[in-house]
């Protein structure tokens, strides 16, 4: 709780990933991947509860022995590839029995998000009486040096004249990292799930805790960032 508003922290973990089977409960140094994100919203000063939206009863078990509060199934229909973060937010927000007045998603492929990240996000939110708060990371490229390709191949529209600007040149863009998402209820009900108005707000977050696992090649680097800073779940 934070200025008398309960916290609900919403982990959603579906168990049909193709890319990466089983991702949500791979071994993630010593403990499954989803772990990860319970273990930082435990360690929150703030978080009333933390409850995982799953359709996996493996999933289920593990999230309930780590600690995570596990009060409903996730329908079918909600667990395809075409199911989107705002159809599991607002079927959460339906299905628990106590309300509260913040909801924030902690997805399960951030899992070097820290938990002081989470904390000051929710005092963000408050210091500027914000709707919600997205965590973004700078990026690695200025977006401009990107383009399509077409199906031969061919590059020779592919660097456009703004382009040949030396690259110190360009301002810092920035990029969603998906690790936090912290918003007002109301306003997650109003809106049909996370909208991006005059009141949200963006956290900025490091590239080293920013890792999103999507593929192989994500989980692999970030365990890789993660033994390299001994395994700290803090």
């Amino acid at each position: 709780m934070y200025n008398d508003k309960s916290i609900m922290a919403l982990v959603p973990a579906r168990g049909g990933s193709k890319r990466l089977p089983n991702k949500n409960i791979l071994d993630f140094n010593g403990c499954p991947l989803i772990a990860r994100s319970i273990y930082a919203a435990q360690k929150s000063k703030y978080i009333d509860s933390i409850v995982v939206s799953t359709d996996d009863l493996a999933i289920a078990k593990i999230a309930s022995e780590c600690g995570a509060d596990v009060p409903f199934s996730r329908p079918e229909q909600l667990a395809t590839d075409s199911s989107t973060s705002n159809d599991v937010i607002l079927h959460a927000l339906a299905s628990v029995d106590q309300k509260h007045d913040i909801l924030i998603l902690l997805q399960p492929t951030s899992p070097l998000r820290r938990t002081i990240d989470i904390d000051k996000c929710i005092e963000l939110l408050f210091e500027k009486s914000a709707d919600g708060i997205v965590s973004v990371t700078e990026c690695e490229h200025p977006p401009i040096w990107t383009n399509f390709l077409p199906d031969d191949g061919c590059m020779e529209n592919f660097v456009r004249q703004e382009q040949l600007k030396a690259s110190q040149k360009f301002p810092t863009y920035y990029r969603l990292n998906g690790a936090i998402y912290c918003f007002k209820s109301d306003y997650l009900l109003e809106n049909k799930g996370i909208h991006y108005g005059k009141k949200v707000y963006a956290y900025l977050m490091d590239r080293e805790h920013s890792v999103d696992i999507d593929v192989q090649h994500d989980f692999d680097y970030a365990l890789y960032l993660d033994r390299k800073t001994c395994g700290s779940k803090s």
